[in-house]
């Protein structure tokens, strides 16, 4: 049976055959077989050629399992979390925060605007505080944040970071050895299916960890740090899941990441181009978009073309989220999908449809 449409959506993206051949294969019992224990180990080096020098952990659960698993780990009741936010997920963090009843202090700013520097520096000159959260690539925005000088200000104050970089890591450069817990998962740049996160966890993070004893199995961290090498998992890990990210890290190392960079940077403008001769423009501008995934401001509609798109064309694209659900039309250029040939299939079908 095969399948002609094209999902060009910001994650979960398109998955290639190499990873689904992968997956098929018979999988071990990951709980007893020492096999799967070396499988592991020389998986997250893989991820370390990604990440850097920290440690890396891989997580049975989708992306936000993550975001909720790096909170519920270093915080404990009472304690003071800034939440640095320019869209849904990173003000979303302040909901994890106040379910490890945390304190959560959230520095905004508009969706449509950079993060808040001279807010950010205000806050953490009032006060301490024991973690702070942020976001690098806001998908609901197809915003690119410039996380440094948060990161520079952080360092100064002596505040551990966490940055969500589902969105970004593999398709973007990140700053990983500057972050205490960078979060990635398998379904977007990494072009495995949704299942899986990854996270790099810092020395200072770890002993942040290590310092209380959380209410969670599922969220805690602390046990990752030594389990592969003590051969032994918190729980069942996916392992066919594993096995396709495991190949298609392989595909993103062989290309080399200066390349995926280039290719994620040549399909973002290719497709910015072709909406501007739509007129058509992203909705953080250009400037601030991701090479990633791009949000073009549809005023109204956006559901309607996405269902029109899908019927007619075989092409599956994602609307806006929260307030911006029809008013953005997001196309997702990410992973196996940063290509112009499929970029080009896109935008032809969409000025068919808007013509």
């Amino acid at each position: 049976m095969t399948d002609d449409r094209l999902r060009m959506t910001p994650g979960p993206t398109e998955v290639p055959a190499a990873v689904r051949e992968r997956m098929s294969e018979p999988t071990p019992n990951p709980d007893v077989e020492p096999a799967f224990f070396e499988f592991y180990r020389d998986l997250t080096a893989k991820l370390e050629a990604i990440y850097g020098d920290d440690d890396v952990a891989i997580l049975g659960g989708e992306g936000i399992l993550g975001l909720e698993a790096a909170v519920a780990s270093l915080v404990e009741p009472g304690d003071r979390v800034l939440c640095v936010a320019n869209g849904l997920y990173g003000e979303g963090f302040a909901d994890f925060v106040e379910m490890a009843d945390g304190e959560a202090v959230v520095c905004d700013a508009p969706w449509n605007e950079p993060l808040d520097l001279e807010r950010v520096e205000s806050r953490l000159e009032e006060g301490s505080f024991d973690a702070a959260t942020l976001v690098h690539c806001e998908t609901p925005t197809g915003a690119l944040n410039d996380i440094e000088p948060v990161l520079d200000l952080l360092d100064e104050h002596d505040v551990i970071s966490v940055v969500d970089a589902v969105s970004s890591l593999g398709g973007v450069p990140v700053p990983t050895e500057r972050i205490d817990i960078c979060l990635g998962a398998s379904q977007k740049c990494f072009s495995a299916p949704p299942g899986l996160t990854v996270c790099s966890v810092s020395d200072r993070a770890w002993q942040q960890i290590e310092s209380f004893e959380t209410d969670s199995l599922y969220t805690d961290l602390e046990p990752w740090r030594d389990a592969a090498d003590e051969e032994w998992f918190p729980y069942t890990h996916l392992a066919a899941n594993l096995y396709g990210l495991d190949t298609a890290i392989d595909l993103l190392l062989e290309e080399g990441l200066e390349s995926v960079f280039e290719r994620h940077e040549a399909a973002a403008r290719r497709c910015r181009e072709r909406a501007a001769d739509l007129g058509l423009s992203p909705f953080p501008g250009e400037a601030r978009s991701s090479p990633t995934v791009t949000a073009l401001e549809v005023d109204g509609g956006a559901q309607a073309l996405q269902e029109t798109l899908a019927a007619k064309h075989d092409i599956v694209l994602a609307t806006g989220l929260g307030d911006l659900e029809d008013d953005v039309l997001r196309i997702g250029h990410m992973g196996h999908n940063a290509r112009l040939e499929r970029v080009d299939r896109t935008m032809d079908a969409l000025e068919a449809v808007l013509e």
